[in-house]
């Protein structure tokens, strides 16, 4: 529920005196329409963190929802909240047969929105890294990526709509200390996707990146254990003391952080593009943040 107010304008009479103002206050008792209930939505990296929360908010609004990761457990208690209108399919997305195997099981044409997501590389600083890892991290965070997209796009531009949101990190526009494969290989990302944003953006399609920070998800895990190591102090010290950097003082909470990701899928998101958008409760110190 919401409370309205709204203030008129001061009125005038003919010979120029001024009438009372007058304060009108209502509630509006109607939640807002996103316009996405049984439309077609794919959320990959969907068995925890961000993947989850998302495919979770959607199924809340009674979205279609296919969820793709490598566990199936995990898969299945997603599909339990709405058995009639949750798909799984199991699949390693970095492999490109996976990626087939689940365009082959889905209806590409019935398609609304897909989010972009998965894990990301281990915290290393550079001196730590050996040229596999750089390689691991194209694949990781980049190539599976324009690869889905480049399989997709066609349909989308078929339907004349879309929204793709990518799944990134703050590091985009602030490094993270011991993240050096993550602060390099998502800024590529960065640039795909606003490069590809222009060149889709006449065909009703919005493609747009969420940029968090630190939240109580399970991929904060490498992150304590990598500054418990560096500093030689428990993973409780570590957690408090990242929670500490934060000016709201703790972790953001996954689902709040999926109501966001549901405005870019739905065609509310309509006029905006090729946007970074940063969810991380000021950490990021830079005005343009």
């Amino acid at each position: 529920m919401f409370l309205v107010c709204v203030f008129a304008k001061n009125k005038w009479n003919q010979k120029g005196k001024k009438h009372a103002n007058f304060l009108c206050i209502f509630d509006q008792k109607e939640e807002m329409n996103l316009f996405i209930e049984n439309k077609t939505f794919l959320v990959c990296g969907a068995a925890s963190g961000f993947g989850r929360a998302i495919a979770e908010a959607l199924i809340a609004e009674g979205a279609r929802v296919i969820v793709s990761a490598r566990r199936e457990a995990e898969l299945k208690k997603i599909a339990a909240l709405a058995p009639d209108r949750v798909q799984i399919v199991v699949a390693d997305l970095f492999k490109e047969a996976d990626q087939d195997r689940l365009l082959e099981k889905i209806d590409l044409s019935q398609l609304s929105g897909v989010v972009i997501n998965a894990g990301g590389p281990p915290a290393k600083s550079f001196l730590e890294t050996e040229m596999e890892d750089w390689d691991n991290a194209y694949v990781g965070l980049v190539k599976w990526k324009v690869l889905l997209t480049k399989k997709i796009l066609p349909a989308l531009i078929k339907n004349k709509y879309g929204r793709l949101v990518f799944v990134e990190s703050k590091s985009v526009k602030q490094p993270v200390e011991n993240l050096v494969l993550s602060n390099s290989m998502r800024l590529a990302v960065v640039g795909f996707v606003k490069t590809l944003s222009q060149e889709v953006a006449n065909k009703g399609i919005c493609m747009n990146i969420m940029a968090p920070g630190y939240h109580d998800t399970p991929a904060m895990d490498r992150i304590f254990a990598k500054k418990a190591s560096v500093l030689n102090i428990s993973i409780e010290q570590a957690k408090s003391s990242i929670e500490s950097e934060l000016a709201m003082g703790k972790l953001g909470n996954p689902k709040d952080f999926a109501q966001l990701a549901l405005f870019l899928l739905s065609p509310a998101s309509n006029f905006l593009n090729g946007q970074t958008i940063s969810v991380e409760g000021g950490l990021i110190k830079g005005i343009f943040g």
